[in-house]
This record gives structure tokens, C-alpha cells and sequence, in this order.
């Protein structure tokens, strides 16, 4: 068998009605290269055929696809088996809903060979993703143009300013699989959604070079009503997402650990914006301790780092999403919504 490139973790719940289109995108992306590999990870799946979908995938590519069954772990555990079982110098998760783009894959997988061959060690490969919307059939690119530098190696000192609208997000990184493996792994909770937060924030300050290529590789489907980024359910789950928020919190403290200002910033903003979620959802969650618990996140943060609280408080983003009284729940709400049409992020 020859030397696996990549390594692509496909986690799958109950997924047997999509996991095909995943999968075969990848294998026709890649012209079923030998360098390839693809992990699924069965985790846990009971209401229908994925487990049997993915031994068959294994016995009919046993040189390119790996089957694990694992009991249910939730996503974060998941993306944690497919790693420890990746054979690839690089590792990318594409959920088992979504799907590569061929011409973009094929790009990618030029440059990671090219990379290898030539012993230029990159951590990260950076490169766009797209929102495919379930209900209007529109699409959303996300880029990262006159952010990063194109199509060659670069460190953290040489990144733009991010818009808001432009955070790298799990579709759009491939990392080394040893940068995630360092540092004592990724600190994934078991059974909570929203870890891929934590898998695009924590391991950025272990990278040192980067590529970014300005391809559309990922392409992610939104907008099916039992989505974990759909309004009601996010609202529901508002206490997963403050404990992704909290083991982000816990990660550094960012204004003594992170040396490169550029890369700084870029966390404090994120981390900015993961604090205005939690804000905006709790108002908006039926959870009896959904406020008591935002109010000890907060309490948490002032403690663990004053000087974050204050950047993430008293900014403007703080402020508007943390509006006293029912009026400023009201607006905070309306905010939300009004963004939420304008960028289509969900």
C-alpha cells in the first residue's frame, strides 16, 4: 500500500440516505489515487443501514476506505476516532451531508504531493467553502481573498484582517495530522454539537506555515430543519454550545500565550463572536437555566481573563447582544434574524 497523502474522516450518524454522495465525491475527486484514504466512522448508527453501508464501502475499496463502528460518541468523538485511525500525512473532515468539489480536491491534492515530495513542511491547507441552501438551491462562497496569501507558504504575520463573515471554519481547513495529534490531542467533549469550533480554533497556534488556495473544496449543505445550526435547534442545545465555549475559553489565554498579533486578533475576534452566540441563544432557548448558565459563562471569563471580558463585554458586539430588559431582548433577536438573512449563515 502505498504512502496515504490525506486522510479523510467521515462521521456518520444515521446517515445512510447521504453518506454515498460524500463518499463518492472524494473517490471521483481524487480518481481513486492510491494515496488517498478515507476513514467513515459508524458512530453508533441504529435507524438505518450506515453501518452496513460502510462495510461495504470498506470490502469494495479496501486499499482507499477503513469502516469503524464505534458506540455513540457524538461528532466531536467521531472526528477523534477517524484521526486515530488516519494513515494520512494530512487530515480533513467532511461530514458525511456534504460533499467536495472534484476540480478543487484535485488542486489540493497537487499541492499536498508537491509539498510532501519536496519536504516543505506545511501544518495548514486553507482553501474556500461554499453554503449549498437546502430551500432557495442558493450558493454562498466563502473566501478568503485579500485575507491570506495565495497559492504559497506563509506564516501568521502575514494574514489580513478577517470580516466577520470569513472565520476558517472546519470545511475550510486541512491540517497536518500530527498538529492535531500534539499538545495532547483535540479536547472534543463526547455527545455535544459544535465542536467544530473547537477543531478550528485550538490547534491554529501549533501551525507555523501555511497554503492557502483560493479553490471552492467543500461544499456544505444547509438549511434542513433538524439541522444543529437551525435557529430552534441551536436554541435548544444552548448549553453545548456554551461548553464548546467554555473548553475554548480554557484553551489560552490569549493576550499571554499567543506571540503573533495578527493570529491574536484573529482568535480574540472569533472568540468575540462565539460569546455573542451564546448570548443570542440563550435569550432565544426555552431552557429554564439557559440565562443563570450565560451569566456564569460570563462571570467565568471575567475571572479566567479580564482583559478577553472586557474586549468581549463591553465591544460593540457585547453590548448589542447583551441588551438589558425585554426590549433589548427583542432587538438582540431581531439583530440576529436580520443578519442572519443578510449573510445566510444558517
Amino acid at each position: 500500500m502505498s504512502e496515504k497523502i490525506i486522510t479523510f474522516g467521515i462521521p456518520c450518524y444515521n446517515s445512510a440516505d447521504y453518506m454515498d454522495h460524500c463518499i463518492s465525491s472524494i473517490l471521483e475527486g481524487s480518481e481513486y489515487a492510491d494515496d488517498i484514504q478515507i476513514v467513515i466512522v459508524d458512530d453508533g448508527s441504529q435507524k438505518d443501514t450506515t453501518p452496513q453501508k460502510a462495510d461495504e464501502w470498506a470490502e469494495r475499496y479496501p486499499n482507499l476506505i477503513k469502516a469503524v463502528h464505534q458506540e455513540n460518541g457524538g461528532h466531536g468523538i467521531a472526528v477523534k476516532t477517524g484521526l486515530e485511525h488516519a494513515d494520512g500525512v494530512y487530515y480533513k473532515v467532511v461530514d458525511s451531508d456534504d460533499w467536495v468539489d472534484a476540480h478543487a480536491l484535485s488542486v489540493l491534492l497537487d499541492y499536498i504531493r508537491t509539498a510532501i515530495k519536496t519536504d516543505n513542511r506545511i501544518d495548514l491547507f486553507i482553501t474556500n467553502y461554499v453554503y449549498e441552501h437546502v430551500v432557495d438551491g442558493k450558493q454562498n462562497v466563502v473566501d478568503y481573498r485579500k485575507v491570506l496569501p495565495e497559492g504559497r507558504v506563509f506564516a501568521w504575520n502575514e494574514i489580513g484582517h478577517f470580516h466577520m463573515t470569513q472565520n476558517l471554519l472546519m470545511h475550510s481547513l486541512c491540517y497536518r495530522a500530527d498538529v492535531l495529534r500534539a499538545g495532547g490531542g483535540l479536547p472534543l467533549p463526547a455527545h455535544t454539537f459544535y465542536v467544530d469550533n473547537i477543531y478550528a480554533y485550538v490547534p491554529l497556534p501549533r501551525c507555523e506555515t501555511m497554503c492557502y488556495l483560493d479553490v471552492d473544496l467543500y461544499r456544505y449543505f444547509i438549511g434542513r430543519e433538524d439541522q444543529s445550526v437551525n435557529e430552534h435547534v441551536m436554541a435548544s442545545r444552548i448549553d453545548q454550545q456554551v461548553r464548546v465555549t467554555r473548553i475554548m475559553m480554557n484553551s489560552y489565554h490569549l493576550y499571554e500565550d499567543i506571540a503573533s498579533v495578527q493570529l491574536r486578533s484573529y482568535m480574540v475576534n472569533y472568540f468575540v463572536i462565539m460569546m455573542a452566540i451564546c448570548s443570542v441563544f440563550s435569550k432565544l432557548s426555552d431552557r429554564p437555566d439557559a440565562m443563570d448558565e450565560l451569566k456564569k459563562l460570563w462571570n467565568d471569563l471575567h475571572d479566567y481573563d479580564r482583559r478577553l471580558w472586557r474586549r468581549c463585554r463591553l465591544g460593540f458586539i457585547g453590548i448589542m447582544t447583551n441588551l438589558p430588559s425585554k426590549a433589548g431582548k427583542d432587538i438582540t433577536s431581531g439583530a440576529y434574524r436580520l443578519a442572519r438573512r443578510i449573510v445566510k449563515f444558517n
